[in-house]
């Protein structure tokens, strides 16, 4: 067992709220080992001004820290799921998935208490296309503008007025001390989650079998089937942070069950679809719901927009 863990970590209160959790599993699972963190500045966290998708997409928020991670600088890194790319550099691999928290997307509004109670032409502030597609496919007559920054620069730009409502994964206000903002969480029949949503990673060196084997426990097999699931459907699309699509898989018992969207930007085409078998079938069930969307309108959708 190695003496010292070093995990590398963006600065947002968010990112260090999740390596600080996971630093405190790793110290109670094992006392004798110094768990520390090092704080990493990524292209995602400099350029604020712009929306995401016209920087680039998954890979913003991860890019130095995996440079980092290869260098031997630091042994672990704990992410988001859902910013993840499915394509993770040679040599890195996800080694842990936690137990999923909240995987829905929180309505947080001071004017208003459900996205069905929003006036015709409310101004929604959201930086994902992903969610900007669905809620414009539900009601097309929002105003749906750019919202940047980390969650309390967000929350802050609400209460200036700046919007009627915001919409932000309601996991990560949860995580923050902010689940009071949350005034609902919004249907998956209106706004599929992203990919991974809710769920940490944990990304280390493949062939760092020690430190694997160290971060095993930190496993939530449920939680794997789901975003293994949920990632081969990703990963088959080969969608990114600017391609609008929602999927979510739901594991119960030895059974999954998969849900996916695919949005025109304008949210004037949804193509939603469903396909369920055992949970260990995961990745080829999330794969064959991916070619059957793209067989039944979904290519032409993403053409469009690619």
């Amino acid at each position: 067992m190695k003496a010292v863990l070093k995990i590398g970590t963006r600065q947002s209160l968010l990112a260090l709220w999740q390596s600080n959790h996971i630093a405190a599993c790793l110290r109670k699972q094992y006392p004798d080992c110094e768990v520390v963190l090092k704080k990493i500045v990524t292209k995602g966290d400099r350029i604020l001004d712009v929306p995401l998708a016209q920087i680039g997409g998954k890979g913003l928020f991860t890019k130095e820290i995996e440079e980092d991670l290869l260098s031997g600088e630091v042994d672990l890194a704990v992410h988001s799921l859902k910013d993840m790319p499915t394509v993770l550099p040679e040599g890195l691999c996800l080694t842990a998935i936690t137990e999923r928290a909240n995987v829905g997307d929180a309505f947080v509004s001071n004017k208003y208490n459900s996205f069905a109670e929003l006036p015709l032409g409310a101004v929604v502030g959201t930086s994902s296309l992903r969610r900007k597609a669905q809620l414009l496919a539900a009601r097309p007559d929002l105003t749906i503008r750019d919202l940047r920054g980390n969650v309390d620069t967000r929350l802050r730009k609400l209460d200036e007025g700046l919007y009627d409502a915001i919409i932000l994964a309601a996991a990560g206000l949860e995580r923050l001390g902010h689940g009071d903002r949350i005034k609902a969480v919004i249907p998956s029949s209106v706004c599929l989650p992203a990919v991974g949503q809710g769920a940490l990673a944990i990304e280390c060196r493949t062939n760092d079998a020690e430190v694997r084997q160290m971060l095993d426990f930190l496993n939530d097999v449920p939680t794997v089937y789901a975003t293994n699931a949920e990632r081969a459907f990703l990963g088959l699309l080969e969608g990114g942070c600017q391609v609008p699509i929602g999927v979510h898989a739901d594991v119960e018992g030895d059974k999954i069950k998969i849900e996916a969207i695919i949005a025109a930007l304008d949210g004037s085409t949804v193509l939603r679809d469903t396909v369920e078998g055992p949970a260990s079938d995961a990745v080829a069930l999330g794969q064959a719901l991916g070619r059957k969307m793209l067989a039944n309108g979904g290519q032409e959708i993403l053409a469009a927009i690619l």
